[in-house]
C-alpha cells in the first residue's frame, strides 16, 4: 500500500533578510503553493501590479531578499517502509527543514528532489519549511568564487540554475521571483516504486518499436516484473532481487503514425508501464502505474550539403514557426486553457514548430500534450542561453541531474523533434545541435566545455551533430539575443 499527500495547504511567507531598500514589512504572510513571492505579496496588497509602469524597478528588493515558507499539517502515521518528501520545484536555493532538522538543501530550479523523511515524521502535527536564499546573493556569490564569463547581459543569471529572464531581457521585465513554484507532498511506500520510465518510439518499416527504459528504486530485495503495453501489444521482463534497470521492447504491427501539422493526423497510443512484487498481484506503490500518450514517428536530421532538413516519417517537413518565451514571469499564473489558448493562435498563424527557448524553462506537461495533440513539433532548448555558464563547483552535479530527469520526462512525446544543447550567440547550427536519435550517444557540452560526467556523456538518447564552440560575447543589452 501507498500514497501521495499534497502539502498545498497552510502556507505563509515571511522576509528574513533585509537589502536595505525601503520594502514593507512581511512577516506569515499568506503563501499560495506552487506560487512566488510576487504572487503572494500581490494578494496581500503589499506591492503593485509587477507589469505595470516602473513597478519591476521598485521590486528589485524581492530578489535581494531570503524568504521563509512554513506550514503546519497534520500525519496520521503510515505502515509503508519509505517516506519522501517529494519537492517538484524549488525556485531556487533553498534548505528543507522538518520538525527542526534539515533534511536537504536545493540549487536548481528545473529539477525536482526527493529526501528521505520517515525518521522525522511524527504522528500529529509537524512543522515543515522551505528557507530561500536571495537569488541575486547566491548567484553573485558563485560569480565571485568562480569567475566571471561572458554573456548578453551584466546580471548573473549564469550563475544560477534558474530562469534566465527572471534577470530581465530585451523583451521582459527584471522580476527575480523566489518561491514552491511546482506541486510539494510526502509519497510513502513499500517493497519499489518507478523511479524512471523513459520510451524511445521509433519505426522499424512499417512496424513501430517501443523500447521502454524503466529504472526502479527499491525497499525491499524481492523478484519484480515490469509490463508495458501499448495497442494491444504487451511484454514484461523480470528483475532478479538487486537489479534497477530494465527494458521492455514491444513491436506494434504497422500503427498509424503520427505527423506534423499539415502532412498528416496526429494519432496517439497510451502505453502503460507497471511495476509488480512478482509474488503478488499488486502493484508496488502508486508509482507502480506510469501511462502517457505516445506517437509513432521517426525524426531525422538531414545535413546533405549543409541542409537543414527535418525529415519526419521520410518526408521532408517545411519547418515554420514561432520562438516560445514563458507566458507569465510567474509559472503559477500559468494554466492548461492559456496554453492552449497560446497554442491555438500559433496554429491559426500557420506553424507547425515551436521553439522553446533556453532562457525560459522546461515547460509543463500540459504543453507538450497540446502540441502531441495539434501536431507542433518541438525545438526544446536546454536552458542556457546567451552566456558562458560554469562547468565547476556545484554546476556540473545539478546540470547533469536536470538533463536526466527532462530527457526523460520529454522523450514519450512525439512533438519533441530537436533537444539543442545550448546557445552560443557565434555559433553555426553545426555547433549546437543536438537531436533525439535514438541508440546514439552524447557528448554534452556547456559553453564549449565537456561537461564530463561519464554517465551523461554515455546518455543512450542524444546525438552531438558536431562539436560546440566557446561562447561569444554579446554586447549587453543589443537587441535580437538568442
Amino acid at each position: 500500500m501507498s500514497s501521495y499527500h499534497p502539502l498545498h495547504d497552510g502556507w505563509t511567507v515571511t522576509a528574513v533578510s533585509s537589502t536595505g531598500q525601503f520594502r514593507p514589512v512581511v512577516a506569515g504572510v499568506p503563501a499560495t503553493v506552487p506560487g512566488c513571492v510576487h504572487t503572494d505579496l500581490l494578494a496581500a496588497g503589499l506591492i503593485d501590479d509587477p507589469y505595470l509602469d516602473d513597478n519591476e524597478d521598485r521590486l528589485t528588493w524581492i530578489g535581494r531578499t531570503d524568504w521563509a515558507y512554513e506550514t503546519v499539517f497534520t500525519w496520521a502515521g503510515t505502515d509503508d517502509e519509505r517516506a519522501d518528501l517529494v519537492c517538484e520545484g524549488l525556485d531556487t536555493a533553498a534548505a528543507i527543514v522538518l520538525n527542526g532538522t534539515q533534511v536537504g538543501a536545493t540549487a536548481n530550479m528545473h529539477r525536482s528532489y526527493r529526501f528521505s523523511v520517515r525518521h522525522l515524521l511524527r504522528e500529529g502535527e509537524n512543522t515543515l519549511k522551505v528557507l530561500f536564499t536571495a537569488p541575486y546573493g547566491y548567484a553573485e556569490g558563485q560569480r565571485a568564487a568562480l569567475g566571471d564569463r561572458p554573456g548578453a547581459y551584466a546580471e548573473p543569471y549564469p550563475f544560477i540554475r534558474k530562469t534566465a529572464c527572471n534577470f530581465g531581457w530585451d523583451w521582459g521585465p527584471t522580476l527575480v521571483t523566489s518561491g514552491i513554484w511546482r506541486p510539494i507532498g510526502i509519497h510513502t511506500w513499500s517493497i519499489a516504486r518507478l523511479a524512471e520510465v523513459r520510451p524511445l518510439v521509433t519505426l522499424d518499416g512499417p512496424d513501430g518499436r517501443v523500447d521502454v527504459h524503466v529504472t526502479v528504486d527499491r525497499a525491499a530485495q524481492v523478484p519484480l516484473t515490469v509490463t508495458a503495453t501499448v495497442a494491444g501489444v504487451t511484454e514484461r521482463v523480470r528483475l532478479a532481487p538487486g537489479e534497477r534497470t530494465a527494458l521492455v521492447t514491444l513491436t506494434v504491427p504497422a500503427p498509424d503514425l503520427w505527423w506534423p501539422r499539415g502532412y498528416g493526423d496526429q494519432p496517439l497510443y497510451p502505453l502503460t508501464v507497471r511495476l509488480r512484487d512478482s509474488d503478488s498481484d499488486s502493484d508496488g506503490d502508486s508509482d507502480g502505474v506510469w501511462t502517457r500518450e505516445i506517437g509513432f514517428r521517426s525524426v531525422v536530421l538531414d545535413r546533405t550539403d549543409d541542409a537543414f532538413t527535418l525529415v519526419v516519417n521520410g518526408t521532408p517537413v517545411f519547418v515554420k514557426g514561432f520562438n516560445w518565451i514563458p507566458d507569465d514571469c510567474f509559472p503559477n499564473r500559468i494554466t492548461r486553457e492559456r496554453l492552449a489558448e497560446r497554442l491555438g493562435q500559433a496554429v491559426g498563424a500557420g506553424a507547425n514548430t515551436l521553439r522553446v527557448w533556453g532562457g525560459g524553462m522546461y515547460e509543463s506537461e500540459g504543453f507538450y500534450a497540446l502540441a502531441d495533440d495539434l501536431g507542433l513539433l518541438v525545438w526544446q532548448d536546454f536552458p542556457f542561453a546567451c552566456a558562458a555558464y560554469p562547468e565547476e563547483g556545484p554546476f556540473t552535479q545539478e546540470v547533469e541531474a536536470e538533463a536526466r530527469r527532462h530527457v526523460a520526462r520529454l522523450a514519450a512525446h512525439p512533438s519533441l523533434a530537436i533537444f539543442p544543447d545550448r546557445l552560443d550567440p557565434r555559433a553555426t547550427v553545426d555547433d549546437q545541435l543536438v537531436t533525439l536519435l535514438p541508440g546514439e550517444t552524447a557528448v554534452f557540452r556547456v559553453s564549449g566545455g565537456d561537461l564530463a560526467p561519464e554517465a551523461l556523456v554515455r546518455h543512450p538518447v542524444l546525438r552531438c551533430v558536431n562539436e560546440a564552440r566557446p561562447a561569444g560575447r554579446r554586447r549587453a543589452g543589443s537587441a535580437g539575443s538568442a
